[in-house]
């Protein structure tokens, strides 16, 4: 069984910046790829980005591409999420989840996730 926490949510100006912040424990071998979703108001859970524990490769919506930036901290068994040049559409909540294994190459499929945090509530101000 793994437990996700996320933190760091907040109210920002559009042009600013946040860090998210994911907590995981238990089950090591279930959690092999962490990734970050998010819902808008009246739209569904999209991906966001993803991570690997075993290695440096991350994956990203295009969306958020070049604006975010997913990270990990293997010792402290944290995930990050850097969020810059937010926009009023990165409004949402936030999701942290965790899979053993991707059925594709970007692991942006939400259904492969079975472990999911609380969520965090990001909203940007324009």
């Amino acid at each position: 069984q793994v437990q996700l926490v996320e933190s760091g949510g907040g109210l920002v100006q559009a042009g600013g910046s946040l860090r998210l912040s994911c907590a995981a424990s238990g089950g090591t071998s279930s959690s092999n790829v962490m990734g970050w979703f998010r819902q808008a108001p009246g739209k569904e859970r999209s991906f966001v980005a993803a991570i690997r524990w075993s290695s440096d490769t991350t994956y990203y919506a295009g969306s958020v591409k070049g604006r975010f930036t997913i990270s990990r901290d293997n010792a402290k068994r944290m995930v990050y999420l850097q969020m810059n040049s937010l926009k009023a559409e990165d409004t949402a909540v936030y999701y942290c989840a965790a899979t053993p294994y991707c059925s594709t190459y970007r692991c942006d499929v939400q259904t492969d996730y079975n472990y999911w945090g609380q969520g965090t509530q990001v909203t940007v101000s324009s």
